[in-house]
């Protein structure tokens, strides 16, 4: 009866306190109506609904503390929650949606809800906090203890001095790795220039050995001052077991004190350590890549702090009940050790008895016991590291799961309302609202100014990445639904810097198809116009191109790689820029190459006038939307777009023209 008294009684404040908060954030939404707050502003409007959080959960505390004369710990909770949790809802969907409204109703019951639940996990599953297992009685014994086994750290000030400097330098240098790993790759994949490129190098090289050397360092610091305060301690529980009277031991199990004097000692001197070191590590690291991540993207720090909470709850949890089992797993070891002291002391009264068979059983209870213990405490620190890892085994948005494998492909592409933005500027929309349509047996080339979105397009359909909205159609059905390597043996792209391996000819041409014949090599080469100079070559299709083609000129590899493409026998053919490097001669070459392709679905993404020409659909992409379509005529009879773009592109290609010939 009591305790249901006690329930309904809780129930009714909570339900007070809820009345209250809504007649507060009634009270305020009015006051700014009427005083003219409101406000488009999002930023404003952010702001003001934090510091209304912050109001109400001052005035709903004051008010219960005022009540009550003292805080219940689970109402302090719950207001905390309840007041903060929709201004953290709202801010992350201001920065995870565009053209966002802010909804105070909405907040303000998912507010509710969320603080209710949360507040009910972790009553139910952390321990009760008012008993002396977790309460502050405990709490203010630990500090002591901790206190006291800092002290005995004393003699080892200086190797701990060393330790936490070499732990510093080697945290700073581990944050600069990435910074400068990414650098690097920066400028592989862009215009490269061999100063910056070196800089970089060696700025990480130099990072990567300070590091190693650092965290050695401090390993081996941490080291000698665990392996002294082990010692120290030893000797001093020692000295302390022989003054004890007689009593004590009679008390105490043999087991129990050598369990504390080998195991325990050796526990603590790691645990204070390794503890201390993690701690300051972390912080210094936390503090030195918020830095970093705030300098890059305020808003996607934001996102990532969110998490914070529910990480600060399961860490809660897990260290509640992970040092219960530890505790329980070193009093069970005691307990084994005893029963084995206990038979190998009275060994002659074991073998008078002949209970050989019931000790050894007897022990195996004990270490199954402290196995189980050891089983239930590693289970709980697993399934701990597995909600940890939830991040980095996230799997590829773009799945690949797809099983559609038709016998016969005609090859029609609809790119259906694509909006794209790429992960590292979530904000910018490359493509917006982009449709466009393929068609079997012709060729389409997309035309328009740098940054415009034709690459983007070709990765799209390469499904290189998935778009935010829109979907892309092959043959009316979503590239999706396609089986993976189904579908890239059917779709394939020649680039404007086609990457040749170290390898034969043959073996560059075959890339990917084990067990292809010479045949279709061959045939796939004369398809490319490249078998008369493959033949030219010292020792034909068996000549080493040398690392990525560099013994072969740029209209050469452009062929290997049309043949590499075709080989595959492909519904949709790619060509992304392939003419824009190159001579004339080769660019006639591959001009011929492209003509054998009479029935497949060719995308072409040109600069030069010739190859646009020779589309039978152009397409003008401007900012991510498409502005003109239609053939050459019909774009230059309208004196648009294209027919400006081209314009520029006549007399661009006449200058080139003339410096060559200078």
């Amino acid at each position: 009866m009591i305790n249901n008294k006690q329930t309904m009684r809780k129930v009714l404040v909570f339900a007070c306190v809820l009345c209250v908060d809504i007649i507060i954030v009634y009270t305020l939404d009015l006051g700014g109506t009427l005083l003219k707050f409101r406000t488009r502003n999002l930023d404003y409007n952010l702001f003001r609904q934090w510091a209304e959080s912050a109001l109400r959960c001052t005035l709903l505390s004051a008010g219960y503390i005022l009540y009550k004369d003292a805080a219940d710990p689970l109402m302090r909770r719950w207001i905390t929650v309840h007041c903060f949790i929709g201004s953290v809802y709202e801010t992350g969907r201001s920065v995870l949606f565009d053209n966002y409204r802010l909804d105070k109703f909405n907040s303000w019951l998912v507010s509710t809800v969320a603080a209710v639940l949360a507040c009910l996990f972790w009553e139910i599953t952390l321990p009760d906090t008012n008993g002396e297992s977790n309460g502050k009685e405990r709490k203010q014994k630990a500090r002591v203890l901790f206190i006291r086994v800092i002290r005995l750290y004393r003699p080892d000030y200086l190797l701990l001095c060393g330790a936490f400097v070499f732990l510093a330098l080697a945290v700073l240098c581990e944050m600069f790795i990435p910074l400068y790993t990414g650098k690097v790759i920066d400028i592989l994949g862009s215009h490269y220039q061999w100063d910056n490129f070196r800089s970089a190098i060696i700025l990480m090289g130099l990072f990567s050995l300070g590091s190693s050397f650092s965290a050695g360092c401090r390993g081996g610091l941490f080291m000698c001052a665990i392996n002294s305060f082990t010692c120290r301690v030893k000797v001093q529980l020692f000295g302390s077991l022989v003054r004890q009277d007689i009593g004590f031991f009679e008390t105490i199990k043999t087991g129990d004190i050598t369990s504390r004097l080998s195991t325990d000692t050796t526990l603590m001197g790691r645990a204070v350590a390794l503890n201390v070191n993690v701690l300051l590590r972390t912080m210094i690291k936390t503090l030195g890549m918020l830095y970093l991540m705030l300098s890059l993207s305020w808003k996607l720090t934001l996102l990532m702090l969110m998490e914070t909470p529910l990480t600060g709850l399961l860490q809660n949890i897990y260290d509640t009940h992970y040092q219960r089992l530890s505790k329980e797993v070193q009093d069970s070891m005691a307990q084994a050790n005893e029963t084995a002291g206990e038979a190998v002391s009275g060994i002659r009264t074991v073998k008078s008895f002949r209970t050989e068979l019931g000790e050894a059983h007897r022990y195996d209870v004990r270490l199954m016991e402290t196995h189980n213990l050891k089983t239930r405490r590693d289970t709980v620190r697993a399934v701990y590291l597995l909600v940890r890892r939830v991040s980095l085994d996230r799997k590829s948005e773009v799945s690949i799961d797809g099983n559609l494998q038709p016998s016969a492909l005609k090859g029609h592409v609809s790119f259906q309302n694509l909006t794209f933005s790429y992960p590292r500027r979530p904000d910018h929309n490359v493509l917006k609202n982009f449709s466009l349509e393929l068609k079997p047996g012709q060729m389409t080339a997309l035309v328009g100014m740098s940054g415009g979105g034709k690459s983007t397009c070709v990765s799209l359909l390469e499904r290189f990445y998935k778009p935010q909205q829109g979907q892309i159609l092959l043959d009316r059905q979503p590239l999706q639904n396609y089986q993976h390597k189904y579908l890239h043996s059917k779709i394939a792209m020649v680039g404007q810097e086609p990457v040749l391996f170290s390898g034969t000819v043959q073996d560059n041409i075959a890339y990917g198809l084990p067990g292809c014949s010479m045949d279709k090599v061959k045939e796939a080469a004369s398809k490319a116009n490249a078998h008369a100079f493959i033949s030219k070559l010292e020792n034909g299709y068996n000549t080493d191109v040398g690392e990525r083609g560099n013994l072969l000129s740029g209209g050469e590899k452009q062929r290997i790689a049309i043949a590499r493409a075709l080989i595959r026998q492909p519904q949709v053919l790619i060509l992304d820029e392939v003419t824009s490097s190159l001579d004339t001669e080769s660019e006639q070459m591959v001009q011929q190459a492209l003509s054998c392709c009479p029935t497949q679905t060719l995308l072409v993404i040109a600069h030069r006038l010739k190859t646009i020409e020779r589309a039978d659909q152009i397409v003008v992409i401007d900012s991510g939307e498409v502005v003109e379509l239609g053939t050459h005529q019909e774009l230059m009879d309208k004196k648009g777009s294209y027919y400006k773009l081209r314009e520029r592109l006549f007399t661009d290609e006449n200058s080139q023209r003339r410096q060559r010939e200078i």
